[in-house]
């Protein structure tokens, strides 16, 4: 596993153009569970013997989410879980989202 998951997101605050390329890749390779869509976010789908499991695991990202004070958007249905994540301030992705992803992938 990566390094990623012992760094800190670091609040973007814009100006600065979303990961591409070479960087992207690299980092993509790093949280190999997550899939980039369209060079936008990245999505995971997490699944659970059943509804409380998956409740548990949302509040767990959840709280890594304040922690790091950026949030993904999360949904939640019986069994499943899926996190998807972006920098919305630049419409794209930026190591925090990478970051964020190696954190969830902890628990």
């Amino acid at each position: 596993m990566s390094d990623l998951a012992n760094k800190t997101c670091v609040p973007c605050r814009g100006g600065v153009p979303p990961l591409a390329g070479k960087e992207l890749q690299d980092l993509a390779k790093q949280t190999p569970q997550w899939k980039v869509v369209e060079g936008h976010h990245i999505v995971r789908e997490f699944k659970f013997p059943d509804f409380a499991k998956a409740l548990a695991f949302v509040n767990k990202v959840g709280a890594i989410a304040e922690e790091q004070g950026h949030h993904p958007d999360i949904f939640l249905t019986w069994g499943k879980a899926e996190v998807k994540t972006w920098t919305h301030k630049i419409d794209g992705l930026t190591e925090s989202d990478f970051i964020l992803a190696a954190k969830i992938d902890r628990l």
